[in-house]
């Protein structure tokens, strides 16, 4: 597991300056939608992204994935398009598209080439609002969305001991529980349930339009207006706090299924990222995780993989920009012949040699400066640019922090480190999940995987 603010890679080089986020333009509709552009004329193709702030976390119990759920019932027909037609248009104008669901928001784009793109806004803002939900499509979409919980969930037991890990942790932020959904509330879901969820959710007002590639930000907003302008805002559903209480004690949870190896996750609560200018905290969390698991000679690889060999595998990873509750993970498998016991006591030790001893300056200018590699490669990616915009856009944040966040983290001490290793890293707020491994039955036949799309 790497580290990620918000997936975003978000790391600074204190021996050289980072690339800046150059030239973004925005506009908001008066219909309250914000279209973002990025210029970047390398290559003749566009992106373009619709982010909707509904994700699982606005869901309420008993309807459990429903968000995830109308994503897919997303690329169904409109009233003025066929079931399965939004596909075939993108697929003849030379594209290609798709969509994702995580806790925070939804979100909807396409891959063209950049004489594609009116048509693709003009798809996109068609189903913004004209979407028709029929009830026998439903009926066959949600087997299909039950199916992909049993092939990436149910069947899966590292998945099963994350879901668990989540629902333990939590007990009353919506985090508590699965993008996907639980079994129970998908098998008893209607399809009046997904209408709600697009009336109350699916508004230009609760939405964001991201474009990175060879266009001329001035021609986008004029089709933004023409295609998205139309639509009206709507009245929102109120977003009431739903803090989780202070921990009070380690929890502990077991998870038996079917596999050759025992797994480990470890989550200690951690602050997120909430003040860009005075918060310090997470981005010393996000150098921590980078120290311990940034890099093939980072600690837990050289010391716990390599050194010791009790871990085949073990990870750290931090995540300060969202909109809920933030953690700190560590994970990993005991090598053969080693116990889960073992693995925690070393994972453990791993984060108390920092407590104790603090990380060199050598040390934490290495993961900075092999991480800015990987910010620096990915601005030669149209997708890549358009996710680091969307998915700060997601948590709260704004795009034009985001040379900001790299010069934060480029400020981080050796000090600060330390510090957030002593400072959070107590079993009063830690959450302990672990895979119980039982017989492999060889003989099991495989459940046919069905057309699990998204």
């Amino acid at each position: 597991m790497r580290s990620s603010f918000a997936a975003l890679a978000l790391f600074a080089i204190a021996v050289a300056p980072a690339p800046t986020f150059a030239n973004p333009y925005e506009t908001k509709l008066a219909n309250g939608l914000r279209v973002i552009v990025k210029e970047d004329r390398r290559a003749p193709t566009a992106v373009h992204m619709v982010w909707y702030r509904a994700g699982s976390m606005d869901e309420k119990d008993g309807t459990s994935g429903v968000a995830h759920v109308l994503e897919h019932l997303m690329f169904k027909g409109t009233k003025t398009l066929k079931s399965g037609e939004f596909n075939k248009r993108v697929a003849e104008a030379g594209g290609r598209d798709n969509a994702f669901t995580s806790r925070d928001y939804t979100a909807y784009f396409q891959i063209v080439p950049k004489a594609a793109l009116p048509e693709m806004m003009k798809l996109e803002a068609d189903r913004m609002a004209n979407l028709t939900l029929d009830a026998k499509e439903f009926a066959a979409e949600i087997k299909v969305v039950m199916e992909e919980r049993r092939l990436r969930t149910d069947d899966n037991p590292q998945a099963l001991v994350h879901e668990t890990l989540n629902s333990t942790m939590f007990q009353a932020h919506p985090y508590r529980r699965p993008i996907i959904g639980w079994m129970d509330d998908l098998e008893h879901m209607t399809w009046q349930d997904a209408r709600d969820w697009y009336r109350q959710w699916y508004a230009p007002n609760n939405a964001y339009v991201v474009i990175v590639g060879d266009v001329d930000h001035r021609e986008v907003f004029r089709l933004a207006q023409k295609y998205y302008g139309a639509h009206k805002a709507k009245a929102l559903p109120e977003r009431k706090p739903q803090n989780e209480p202070e921990q009070a004690g380690i929890r502990r949870v077991s998870v038996k299924a079917p596999a050759k190896l025992p797994y480990l996750s470890m989550a200690w609560k951690a602050p997120k990222l909430r003040d860009l200018q005075k918060d310090r905290d997470p981005f010393a969390l996000e150098m921590l995780a980078a120290v311990l698991d940034g890099h093939d000679a980072s600690r837990f690889s050289k010391h716990l993989v390599r050194g010791s060999r009790i871990a085949q595998s073990a990870g750290a990873g931090f995540d300060g920009s969202l909109r809920g509750e933030a953690t700190f993970i560590i994970d990993g498998q005991p090598a053969e012949g080693k116990t889960v016991a073992e693995l925690e006591a070393a994972l453990r030790a791993e984060i108390k040699r920092v407590q104790d001893e603090g990380v060199s300056a050598e040390e934490l200018a290495r993961v900075k400066t092999q991480a800015i590699a990987a910010q620096t490669y990915k601005r030669d990616s149209l997708m890549a640019q358009a996710m680091e915009i969307g998915g700060l856009e997601a948590s709260g944040l704004h795009w034009r922090d985001i040379d900001v966040l790299l010069e934060k983290l480029k400020t981080v001490t050796a000090e600060e480190v330390q510090a957030v290793a002593k400072k959070y890293f107590t079993d009063d707020t830690l959450t302990v999940a672990v895979l119980d491994p039982q017989p492999v039955e060889q003989s099991k036949p495989r459940r046919p995987s069905g057309a699990v799309r998204h």
